[in-house]
């Protein structure tokens, strides 16, 4: 067993050298058919290679698993402390073995060793995991450390071994990759899954992943933040593992060909695309701290295969390997201080700061270079295969058998040298995916055995599973997505047929039946529970665009379920018809742009009576005809009727469910019948009225009075919008149980609401809901959406604090900070910054340009915005709480988008200041800008009073950082004025370009914005004869409307001098005053525009 193949020795050569196999065999077998592949030339010398690298498998791994959990440790010298995500790792490099030893006829008992020490592995986690399914069940409700799995246990007991305040213990992507490499191995055949409490366990696994999109974790590294201060982080490796897990599993019966219909695995599509585009959008970033990682290798490449947008997946490949690769290894990130020559081993946690310590001394990984052997091996790469080779070969040793070893880390002294890791130790992650890439380069494993379910391939090129289950195929180049308009009664039926417009009512569609969404969740619940391991089903997330667009078969039954748009919910949202246009519109674009399953979509539309009586139902009419024809802004859909449409629908079959378990269906979405049929035209039906009334504000006036005479004021008005205020007086006052005439405050409020619903009284209709404390369906992805587009949002009244949402939160949290920090200043806007917030979610994620340059989304600066706009276009009168929630969303996009109408409708450029300082909007580079000012201002930058200290903000960050982006905006958004924050944006880009032409310039004093203001503004003053006389004191305040109005080309000249100017007062290190560029007009606008 000491004959070591050269492949595997200290002179690793490349797999077509003479390593024992066959003649012409490469490094990826990719394009030799299978069968020819199978029938091995030459028998022997295969038998005798993969009884090599047995050896190597039972002296390197098997001899350091448990025999009682079967788990593994981190290193070898280990015995106490098992890890899960090496566990796997090391499982899956036993399996490879397994897999290999599949094609020899006699092999002696070793592949079925190898099949059950992986078993054993998979299992002893199963076991550690199902003893904390009390963790999972409260995890479902609440992502937090305390309640997530834990992914480190005692080695040879399985009991939990580090306590949470400890140890890091939330990893999303350690229980995905668990997942992941179940699927494939029960794919290859072996039975890990024994009974139905294991399966109900791992339907509850999946629901645990789901919301990884949403989920601070801590990450591959066990660290969170790169500040390793304890403070998790949405991680982008993470999310692409979780979103892996979601489609491998999807559908995967877990007792394999013997399986049952109550063993299959079920996921939630709108959860997985969800993960899908939120990974896919935070590429190539890592996270808010790692902009870039190496994690992303294991999640783009083996094993993972997260991401098949092949230029998304190289520029991230790409942006790894140039920033963190290095001679003896990938760094993990810039600036990880894990195991360095400088770190304190002796605390958990680093100092403020402390990270500048690391910069250029990071561990250097050989791991990633195996990484990048088998990524080589994936994409048939043999240059990629053998340039990584020659790399690897440095960082291998011999271990006392003569067996290969890879290293697990090197650390640079910073002489140029390397502190190699304790040599008496194995790192079993790195010998794992060694033994896997020997495997696949001397040609003993094909990569379809390594992954057998061909995650390597896009969706649609996989096998497709056979069975009654949904299944990724990918996207579909011709797509068509079906409609199916439900009509609520036959009148209504009648009415659209004469506008040509066929519709069924719900007895016409029988026997299938028309649900909500609510109902789908509530068959969804029983999914996964089991009492004897006390676990709850599917917890009650709605059903989304996409579950909704599936054909559903329960207990015989045939289900269609409408989009959650159509429901009748508290928030006043679903009274706007244009909305509701609107909504319809972006949903078919969402479905058929985001839809992966086989099968068409199939979306029902419901019109209901209350829609026909709206002033605005003849744009619904005419929506409706444009479908009808065909098309939805470009894209295919077909209207049908719905029996006609199952056929080449998507038919999900929820087998898990019992007859008994199914409750009569009264919430069958039902027909309302009538005598009489009725309207023949839209001018027969009876319209609902436009309410207009004066609005008075007499909340300040009464708030002071006696409740007796507040009770007199409610008899004697007829003001819808006074009712609302006084009744909310005694809400305040008296609680929501205050009876006025036998009706309490509470009913009263929401019959006022309904009342004003119905009269399209907007401003009322608000007012009541923020006093009933309403909150918007749904809010919590569309903030999760803002945030993973490296956006933060704040919520508040300007001159008050804002509460800023820079993590994920729940309705509940979200509804508490709506309803403490908003309403007490402002009632109707603790429900219009709900509005504007799920606006900006849903505009985000389909028109993320709209949005460029605005780092902190500060809602009640968007509103203040919208309310310029409207006094700029002449529409002083229009207020914004009275506006629909329609025209409060087109209002939004017209601010977000001024640079590209600012032109065409002539706005003044102290108009356009003003519209793009409430968003605080910033030119591109701006941040490295502000960097490289600081670099040369070491007494930082002063503006109205706030102070950015370029120490310690140089040592503590870096340059790119999204903490720092942050920390400048918080100094910009100090100016009370959103004209002045505009020009002094454009007054840094003045400085940093000065400071960037002239290289030996630099401030010795603080940078003072609002003293180079004033100046610049005094030279204005000056230059035109205009009488002012400069307080110093009054900088910060003084009035500067005429300077704010002027061009952007002479605002740059007089910045420029000024900005020169002070530059040579400071007393500045200058080889001669000639060097310093004084004319302004030398800067090019385009420097200081924001757009």
């Amino acid at each position: 067993m000491r004959n070591v193949p050269k492949s595997l020795g200290l002179s690793v050569t490349t797999p077509g050298g003479s390593t024992g196999a066959p003649d012409g065999r490469h490094n990826s077998l990719e394009d030799i058919n299978l069968d020819q592949f199978l029938k091995t030339s030459n028998y022997e010398d295969t038998v005798k290679q993969l009884d090599i690298y047995y050896g190597i498998v039972k002296r390197q791994l098997l001899r350091y698993q448990s025999p009682i959990t079967g788990l593994f440790p981190v290193m070898s010298t280990d015995q106490v402390v098992g890890s899960v995500r090496d566990s796997v790792y090391c499982a899956s490099a036993v399996w490879s073995l397994y897999q290999a030893y599949r094609r020899i006829d006699d092999d002696r008992g070793k592949s079925y060793e190898l099949g059950q020490s992986t078993v054993k592995c998979m299992r002893g986690i199963l076991e550690c995991w199902v003893k904390q399914a009390s963790r999972v069940e409260l995890f479902k409700q609440r992502q937090s450390n305390q309640h997530a799995l834990h992914s480190k246990f005692q080695l040879h007991t399985g009991e939990k071994i580090y306590p949470d305040e400890f140890y890091n213990h939330l990893q999303i992507d350690c229980v995905s990759l668990y997942l992941l490499f179940l699927v494939q191995m029960i794919t290859s055949g072996l039975q890990i899954i024994y009974t139905h409490d294991e399966v109900a366990f791992v339907q509850n696994l999946v629901y645990y992943v789901e919301r990884a999109y949403r989920t601070p974790d801590f990450g591959m590294w066990e660290r969170g933040s790169k500040y390793n201060n304890g403070t998790p982080e949405i991680h982008a490796s993470s999310i692409g593992m979780a979103k892996s897990a979601l489609e491998a599993i999807n559908g995967c019966n877990l007792f394999g060909e013997k399986g049952a219909s109550w063993s299959v695995v079920y996921v939630d599509i709108d959860a997985h695309n969800r993960n899908r585009s939120i990974f896919e959008t935070m590429l190539p970033r890592e996270s808010s701290s790692k902009g870039v990682d190496a994690s992303l290798l294991l999640t783009l490449s083996f094993p993972a295969f997260a991401s098949h947008e092949d230029r998304l997946v190289e520029q991230t490949k790409q942006n790894v390997v140039n920033r963190l690769r290095s001679k003896m290894g990938f760094k993990r990130f810039t600036r990880d201080g894990f195991l360095s020559k400088n770190e304190d081993k002796t605390r958990r946690y680093y100092h403020s700061g402390e990270l500048k310590e690391f910069e250029g001394l990071e561990c250097e990984w050989p791991l990633f270079f195996i990484a990048m052997i088998i990524d080589g091996v994936f994409k048939n790469n043999n240059e990629q295969i053998e340039e990584f080779q020659n790399d690897l070969r440095r960082c291998l040793r011999t271990d006392a058998n003569g067996d290969p070893v890879v290293t697990m880390y090197y650390a640079p002294d910073g002489d140029g040298s390397y502190m190699r890791a304790p040599s008496q130790s194995l790192f079993l992650w790195g010998q794992s995916f060694f033994i896997i890439a020997q495997l696949l380069t001397a040609g003993l494993l094909h990569i379809n055995e390594l992954d057998p379910i061909r995650r390597y391939l896009p969706s649609y090129n996989r096998p497709r599973r056979a069975g009654r289950y949904s299944a990724f195929q990918g996207t579909a180049t011709d797509l068509v997505v079906q409609i199916v308009l439900i009509a609520e009664s036959m009148r209504l039926q009648a009415m659209m047929a004469t506008y040509g417009i066929q519709t069924q009512t719900p007895h016409e569609v029988e026997p299938v039946q028309i649900w909500s969404s609510t109902e789908l969740i509530k068959v969804y619940q029983h999914l996964g529970v089991n009492n004897k391991v006390g676990l709850s089903g599917r917890p009650s997330r709605p059903v989304g665009s996409l579950g909704t667009s599936k054909v559903y078969r329960i207990c015989g039954m045939t289900v269609l379920c409408y989009p959650l748009i159509f429901e009748v919910s508290d928030f006043y949202l679903y009274r706007d018809m244009a909305l509701l246009i609107d909504d319809i519109k972006t949903e078919l674009q969402f479905v058929g742009k985001y839809w992966r399953l086989s099968g068409r979509p199939t979306v029902c539309l419901l019109i209901r009576e209350e829609h026909m009586r709206d002033p605005q139902f003849k744009e619904m009419l005419d929506l409706l005809a444009m479908l009808k024809k065909g098309y939805c802004d470009g894209m295919k859909v077909r209207i049908g009727r719905l029996q006609n449409l199952i056929s080449s629908s998507c038919i999900e079959h929820l087998d898990f469910m019992n007859q008994s378990d199914l409750t009569d269906n009264e919430n069958a979405f039902s027909q309302i019948n009538h005598e009489y049929i009725g309207y023949q035209s839209l001018t027969d039906v009876p319209k609902a009225l436009t309410y207009v009334e004066e609005k008075i504000s007499v909340a300040q006036h009464f708030d002071k009075k006696p409740t007796p005479d507040i009770i007199n004021a409610l008899r004697n008005t007829d003001s819808i919008y006074c009712l609302c205020q006084l009744w909310g007086i005694l809400l305040n006052r008296e609680g929501s149980h205050f009876e006025v005439n036998g009706l309490n405050v509470n009913t009263a409020l929401t019959q006022l609401y309904h009342r004003a619903g119905s009269l399209r009284y907007w401003r009322a209709v608000r007012y009541c809901s923020s006093l009933l404390h309403h909150i918007v369906d749904s809010i919590s992805p569309f903030i999760t959406t803002v945030l993973v587009n490296g956006k933060e949002l704040t919520v508040g009244i300007i001159g008050q604090k804002e509460t800023v949402f820079d993590k994920p939160m729940t309705p509940a949290e979200i509804q508490n900070v709506m309803y403490t920090s908003v309403q007490p200043y402002d009632v109707i806007q603790a429900v219009l910054q709900q509005e504007v917030v799920l606006y900006c979610g849903r505009l985000i994620a389909t028109n993320p340009s709209m949005f460029r340059g605005i780092l902190k989304i500060r809602i009640g600066w968007v509103l203040e915005a919208m309310r310029i706009y409207l006094q700029i276009s002449g529409q002083q009168s229009i207020d914004v709480d009275n506006l629909s929630p329609f025209q409060v969303r087109i209002l939004l996009q017209k601010v977000l988008t001024v640079s590209e109408w600012a032109t065409e409708e002539k706005l003044t450029t102290l108009q356009r200041r003003q519209l793009e300082g409430c968003l605080c909007r910033v030119p591109k580079h701006f941040y490295n800008k502000i960097w490289e000012i600081l670099q040369r201002t070491p007494q930082g930058i002063l503006t109205q009073g706030h102070h950015l200290p370029a120490t310690p903000t140089l040592t503590n960050m870096s340059r790119g950082e999204l903490t720092f982006n942050l920390l400048v905006e918080e100094t910009l958004i100090c100016i009370d004025r959103p004209e002045r924050r505009q020009i002094t944006v454009e007054l840094l880009c003045i400085v940093a370009t000065i400071l960037n032409r002239n290289p030996e310039l630099h401030f010795k004093q603080v940078l003072d914005l609002d003293g180079i203001l004033a100046e610049a503004f005094s030279m204005y003053c000056k230059d035109n004869n205009i009488q002012h006389q400069p307080q110093p004191q009054q900088s910060q305040t003084e009035d500067l409307k005429a300077f704010y109005s002027l061009p952007y080309s002479e605002t740059t000249g007089y910045l420029a001098r000024a900005a020169v100017n002070k530059v040579l007062q400071g007393g500045v290190f200058s080889t001669a005053e000639e060097d310093v560029q004084l004319d302004g007009d030398h800067l090019h606008d385009d420097n200081c525009k924001v757009s």
